[in-house]
C-alpha cells in the first residue's frame, strides 16, 4: 500500500486496482440499496457500484496486491448478498463488510479511485487528447516537434505523441539521419507491428518494386494495408535522405473528408460504407485477403478505419447491381480526398519524421524522376493501443512528478 503524506496518522490508502495516485476525494454519503452501494461527493455526483464489481476490486479480497488485477474467477466470487454494510470511513473513504465461509471481512476503497470512475475517467479515451478534424486552412505543414532529444527525453516524446493522437499526424523534426533510427523510435514507444514488407522497411524507387510505394510514380491518397482485418493503426516515415526534384508528401484528414461525403454526397456516402469490396495482397510468398467498406466505421466506439488503396481492392462483394453506384462512390471519395481544402502538402527534409494515424489520415505522394537522385525514407508500423499506452504511462508519469513537486513546495 502506498503511505499518504497527506492524510493523518501515516494511514496507508488501499490500494486500487491500476498504477495511478489518485487525489483524495472523500466521500460525503454512502448508502447500501440491495446488492449496490451508491457513494456520493459533497458536489452531488454519485456512482452505483455493485457488490461483486467491488468484489473484484477491492484491497484485501479479489485485488492481487503486485498486478492490481483481480486475481478470483468469476465462478469463485462470493454472493451479492455477502456485502452486507456499507459504510462512510473516518476519513471519507468507503467502508464494506464482507460475510465469507471464512468469516467476516472489512475492506476500504479508495474514494479518489471512485471519483475517477464517476467521472468517467477509466474510459479508453479519457486520458487521451480529443480528436480534432482539421483541413488544409488549419495548418499548412505537419505540427511539429523538435526532436534531437526524443530518443531520451520523455517530455519531447509526450509532446509529439499528443500532438499525433489529437490530430493524426504530427512531425519530428531535426532527428538523426542513419538507416537504424525509426527502428529505434518505434521500439522507444512499444512494439513494432511487422507486415510482409518486414518490421521496419525502406520506401524508394527500385529497380524491382515489390509495390507502388518503392517506385517514383505519384501516388494517390490512400492508407496502407487495407487488406488486413485490422490495418495498423500508426505508421511512421523517417527521411533519411531526399534529393529528389518533386516527391512531395499529402496528408488528408480523412474525419474531414467523411464529414463532407456524409452532409455533401450522402448517396455516395451510403455505398461506401455499406457496399463491401475484397482487398487482396498477393505475391509469390504472401496472400493476404479482406473483406469491408471503404469507410468502416466498425462498432461504436472504435476508430474510423479507411479502407482506401485501390491497388489493392480487388473483387466488388456485392450484388452486381450495386456495382456501377460502387465505382460512382469511389470517384467521388477520390475527389473529396484530394481536393485542396482538405489536403497539406510538404517537402520531406532528412531529419523528419512523421507520424500519421494510418486508418484516418489519407496519405500520397507527387510524382518524382527515377535515377535523378535519392529519396529514402525508412518506415514502421505500430498498433493504437501500444501508442496510446505509452502516452498515457508519459502523461501518468509526468502527472506524479508534478504532484511530487507540489507535496514539497507544501511541506
Amino acid at each position: 500500500m502506498a503511505i499518504s503524506e497527506d492524510l493523518p496518522g501515516g494511514w496507508s490508502e488501499p490500494l486500487t486496482p491500476d498504477f495511478y495516485q489518485y487525489r483524495w476525494q472523500p466521500l460525503t454519503s454512502v448508502r447500501l440499496q440491495g446488492s449496490t452501494v451508491v457513494v456520493g461527493w459533497a458536489d452531488g455526483t454519485e456512482l452505483a457500484c455493485y457488490s461483486l464489481w467491488l468484489a473484484e476490486n477491492a484491497d484485501g479480497l479479489g485485488l492481487h496486491p503486485q498486478t492490481r488485477e483481480c486475481m478470483v474467477d468469476p465462478g469463485d466470487l462470493p454472493s451479492p448478498e455477502a456485502l452486507t454494510e456499507a459504510s462512510l470511513g473516518p476519513r471519507g473513504e468507503l467502508s464494506l463488510r464482507w460475510s465469507l465461509p471464512t468469516g467476516a471481512l472489512i475492506t476500504e476503497v479508495h474514494p479518489g479511485w471512485l471519483r475517477h470512475i464517476a467521472d468517467g475517467g477509466q474510459l479508453p479515451e479519457a486520458s487521451l487528447p480529443s480528436i480534432e478534424t482539421w483541413t488544409a486552412a488549419t495548418f499548412g505543414e505537419p505540427p511539429s516537434v523538435s526532436g534531437e532529444a526524443v530518443l531520451e527525453d520523455d517530455a519531447v516524446l509526450a509532446e509529439w505523441l499528443s500532438l499525433l493522437c489529437r490530430f493524426g499526424i504530427a512531425r519530428l523534426q531535426n532527428t538523426p539521419t542513419d538507416q537504424e533510427f525509426c527502428e529505434q523510435l518505434g521500439r522507444r514507444i512499444g512494439p513494432i507491428r511487422g507486415s510482409n514488407f518486414g518490421a521496419v522497411f525502406s520506401v524508394q524507387a527500385m529497380v524491382e518494386p515489390n509495390s507502388t510505394a518503392n517506385t517514383g510514380l505519384g501516388l494517390g491518397q490512400h492508407t496502407d494495408l487495407p487488406t488486413r482485418e485490422t490495418p495498423p493503426g500508426f505508421q511512421l516515415l523517417h527521411c533519411v535522405v531526399n534529393n529528389v526534384a518533386g516527391g512531395f508528401s499529402r496528408l488528408t484528414d480523412g474525419h474531414s473528408v467523411v464529414n463532407e461525403l456524409r452532409t455533401s454526397h450522402a448517396e455516395h456516402y451510403e455505398a461506401l460504407t455499406t457496399l463491401n469490396w475484397v482487398f487482396a495482397n498477393r505475391s509469390a510468398t504472401d496472400d493476404h485477403r479482406w473483406t469491408g467498406p471503404f469507410i468502416d466505421h466498425s462498432e461504436d466506439g472504435l476508430p474510423l478505419t479507411l479502407r482506401a488503396f485501390s491497388p489493392v481492392r480487388g473483387f466488388p462483394a456485392m450484388s452486381p447491381a450495386d456495382v456501377p453506384r460502387a465505382y460512382a462512390a469511389l470517384r467521388a471519395f477520390s475527389e473529396v480526398a484530394h481536393d485542396p481544402r482538405f489536403q497539406i502538402r510538404f517537402a520531406f527534409a532528412p531529419g523528419d519524421v512523421v507520424g500519421f494515424d494510418n486508418r484516418r489520415v489519407l496519405h500520397g505522394r507527387d510524382g518524382f524522376a527515377e535515377g535523378g537522385g535519392l529519396r529514402l525514407l525508412r518506415g514502421c508500423y505500430m498498433d493504437h493501443d501500444d501508442l496510446y499506452s505509452r502516452l498515457r504511462v508519459l502523461n501518468r508519469r509526468s502527472a506524479a512528478r508534478i504532484d511530487a513537486d507540489e507535496g514539497t513546495q507544501n511541506a
